[in-house]
């Protein structure tokens, strides 16, 4: 296949204006995804074009995260329209890419975005984040019930479902390509004292430790109905199989982040990724000065010195989190966006 992207964000400002119009409302409900075994439910929020008219309302922010503003439970506009499913990262949530699916509604997606049970900032059950497994299988489900639920059923294009993830989400995100989980590998390679967030991460919650669970984490994890992915500044790119990555034939638009001072190696990460996936599918992008958090949401004016007084071990989360993250937010909105149009 012949994917055509401009390779900096530079670029894609050009057209930013452009593409990102004035559109539809932001839609919002929420999602609550039961399990049959009673053992892992999932919570969410589902945001979509509308055309209502009623006065919007702030939602997903705080003292620190800038909100987005939504219509909750408004009537979704006539059409279909594709999919996104977003997948956060280590200990974030449903919240952190709603900048994102803000913009995405507004273009015309439906949006989902989901709290991983065991791997969210409100759910960190040991049992659950040793089950990595789960996290690509929460995607499915989502997907799942959102194609059975009459409310969205009739409004989402079954054609075009597409997934974006940053960080953790961006691990999950390769598994459902296709990414094959290898404990043998994985371990040889943490083995040699490798600079790798992901080993100190997976070493403490016990991820492929035991026999049944290396059985389980190397099945095939992949969703066929997922049409491209956009990974953002991933974690765990050697923990799947070569084979298994140069296998990938689902279009990936990979985005690494290169002020990583508090983030990831983008040589054993993002840039290795790109390098094993096959070169007719996947397009990278490594915009100067974009850092790890900036894919999550624009810190407010105080964020900074809310979290220096009462955070201050989780200041850098917030830095240039402002202006220069807005505007770095709408050009990779821009990017996605383009990356998925031309499929």
């Amino acid at each position: 296949m012949n994917i055509t992207l401009p390779t900096t964000l530079a670029a894609l400002a050009i057209s930013t204006a452009s593409v990102l119009a004035d559109g539809y409302q932001t839609g919002m409900s929420d999602l609550d995804i039961r399990d049959a075994d009673n053992n892992r439910h999932i919570n969410g929020i589902i945001w979509y074009p509308t055309n209502d008219t009623n006065e919007t309302v702030r939602a997903q922010g705080n003292a620190v995260w800038e909100p987005i503003r939504v219509q909750p439970n408004a009537t979704a506009a006539d059409g279909q329209y594709p999919l996104v499913v977003l997948s956060h990262g280590m200990y974030g949530n449903h919240r952190n890419q709603a900048w994102l699916a803000s913009i995405l509604t507004q273009q015309g997606y439906i949006v989902a975005a989901i709290d991983h049970p065991g791997t969210s900032t409100f759910s960190r059950d040991a049992d659950h984040a040793r089950e990595l497994w789960e996290r690509p299988r929460d995607i499915s489900r989502t997907i799942d019930q959102i194609l059975a639920d009459p409310a969205y059923a009739g409004h989402v294009d079954a054609e075009n479902i597409f997934m974006a993830g940053h960080s953790l989400g961006g691990f999950t995100a390769v598994a459902l390509a296709g990414g094959r989980f290898d404990p043998v590998k994985f371990d040889t390679f943490c083995a040699s004292g490798a600079d790798d967030i992901a080993c100190g991460v997976m070493d403490r919650w016990q991820v492929a430790k035991s026999n049944a669970d290396r059985a389980t984490i190397t099945r095939d994890m992949s969703d066929d109905r997922i049409k491209a992915f956009a990974v953002f500044d991933l974690g765990g790119t050697q923990s799947f199989s070569t084979n298994s990555l140069g296998a990938i034939d689902t279009p990936m638009l990979v985005i690494g982040a290169p002020e990583n001072v508090h983030g990831l190696n983008l040589d054993i990460e993002s840039r290795a990724l790109n390098a094993a996936l096959p070169a007719d599918s996947r397009q990278y992008l490594e915009p100067a000065g974009l850092s790890h958090f900036d894919f999550m949401g624009q810190c407010t004016e105080r964020g900074l010195t809310i979290l220096k007084e009462e955070e201050p071990d989780d200041v850098y989360v917030c830095e240039n989190g402002t202006t220069e993250r807005a505007r770095e937010h709408q050009e990779i909105a821009s990017s996605v966006m383009t990356f998925f149009a031309g499929i």
